[in-house]
């Protein structure tokens, strides 16, 4: 792709996210949206194959259809209460409006575009889809988190932790298991919703932070395979343990990054006195947290047989290795700020 269009085209990300992050304005957001969805499917397609092609196509009409649901819930709300402040909708278009950022969150059971998505595209794409993309509507759900449903955000965020843990176990593309980590992470994320929309903030941060170090890693390692990533040892030992490490903190395993928002999530339940609904959620983890150590296993206690005698390191093309190692660093050792976190 020529350069200076990519340049336009993530600088209309950048205001596409900015202008809804920034509004107040139902019909202000609904365009931020908007110059997001669109200034991302030229991106999608820089590479014209056929899998790009078909993955922009469902991307597109998967936003399109939740943009429509969204700009009618905005219209309801518009004639009901005569006005389009974000912070106020109306107790009838709250649940429709949840349901369309839901849709572009892709939160279980809206989920079906997200996997066929992520995996037509490159994993530089993929990171701004998994990160970048999902904060404007993340943005917009935390503003309206005190009019929305509890039973609702309960039930999408159990769903999106099973279905993250379950469609996650008998994938082999990363790019399609990174999707169904996505969609558990957002699970969590939702079911604390309406409770605590500070934590919840706290927890998309979290998770912004060691998906972007995840998708960084295979950038550098140029993997998109478990027959790839399990050959890769022999040519990049410190990036495989880092890689190993950044898959067990999004597991939630301590003494990493990944335990703190679980941990906070689950006393938070504990102390609203719904047992039941922290007993499941730990539960439905344990099937994210099986494909997690698999992935973890195949990466670094499985040493392909095709090792290579020379004693130099293979040399690869230029990446971006700062960002990698600053991610890495955030997600995997901020653990001990947990108790200051507690406190505020």
């Amino acid at each position: 792709m020529n350069p200076l269009a990519l340049m336009v085209f993530l600088i209309s990300l950048a205001i596409g996210a900015t202008t809804t992050m920034l509004s107040h304005h139902w019909l202000l957001a609904w365009i931020g949206l908007e110059i997001n969805t669109l200034a991302l499917l030229p991106i999608m397609m820089k590479t014209p194959h056929p899998r790009a092609i078909e993955a922009a196509t469902k991307y597109f009409l998967t936003q399109a259809t939740a943009s429509a649901l969204m700009l009618f819930s905005c219209l309801i709300n518009a004639l009901q209460t005569g006005e389009w402040n974000i912070n106020n909708p109306h107790n009838l278009m709250t649940t429709p409006l949840s349901l369309a950022i839901m849709m572009k969150l892709g939160l279980a059971p809206l989920h079906f575009w997200l996997p066929e998505v992520l995996q037509g595209t490159p994993l530089s794409t993929g990171l701004i889809l998994s990160t970048w993309q999902k904060i404007p509507p993340m943005i917009l759900l935390l503003q309206i988190s005190p009019n929305i449903n509890l039973s609702l955000t309960i039930i999408m965020g159990l769903t999106s932790i099973l279905i993250g843990g379950w469609g996650g176990i008998g994938q082999t593309q990363l790019r399609k298991i990174m999707a169904f980590s996505s969609i558990g992470h957002l699970g969590w994320i939702i079911l604390i919703l309406k409770l605590n929309p500070q934590l919840s903030l706290f927890s998309f941060i979290l998770y912004i932070i060691m998906t972007t170090a995840m998708f960084l890693s295979l950038i550098m390692l140029s993997t998109t395979k478990m027959s790839q990533i399990s050959i890769s040892w022999t040519k990049n030992p410190a990036m495989m343990t880092t890689t190993m490490l950044i898959l067990l903190s999004l597991a939630g395993l301590p003494p990493l990054t990944g335990f703190q928002p679980k941990l906070l999530i689950i006393l938070e339940l504990i102390k609203q006195n719904m047992i039941i609904s922290a007993t499941l959620t730990m539960l439905t983890s344990l099937l994210a947290l099986f494909f997690y150590l698999r992935l973890t296993y195949i990466v670094t206690l499985t040493l392909s047989p095709s090792t290579h005698n020379s004693t130099t390191t293979w040399r690869t093309s230029m990446k971006p290795q700062l960002p990698s190692a600053i991610t890495s660093i955030m997600a995997l050792t901020l653990l001990p700020l947990t108790p200051a976190i507690i406190l505020m």
